[in-house]
């Protein structure tokens, strides 16, 4: 199973997380399939970048977004798109 969620990059004390898919069996830091963006939590606001048709691509092909990248993704506004895509249909 493809899972969406966040791979922590930066140094002790500094986290800096990549937005990734890769598959659930894989360690929190192994190997990924592809980034899909990038999450700063120690900026104020927080900064956040997603490539937002490979977010969507990702979860239409069935990919399972972690709790965290989830909540990433609705404040972006994505997964919103995502079921109104679905409904048009």
């Amino acid at each position: 199973m493809v899972k969406l969620r966040l791979k922590r990059m930066g140094s002790k004390r500094k986290p800096f997380y990549r937005i990734v898919a890769a598959d659930s069996r894989s360690p929190r830091d192994g190997r990924i399939i592809e980034t899909i963006g990038t999450y700063n939590p120690t900026t104020n606001p927080a900064s956040i970048t997603v490539n937002e048709e490979l977010a969507v691509k990702w979860l239409k092909d069935g990919a399972q977004p972690s709790d965290t990248v989830r909540n990433i993704l609705s404040t972006q506004g994505i997964l919103k798109r995502l079921h109104e895509e679905k409904n048009a249909k």
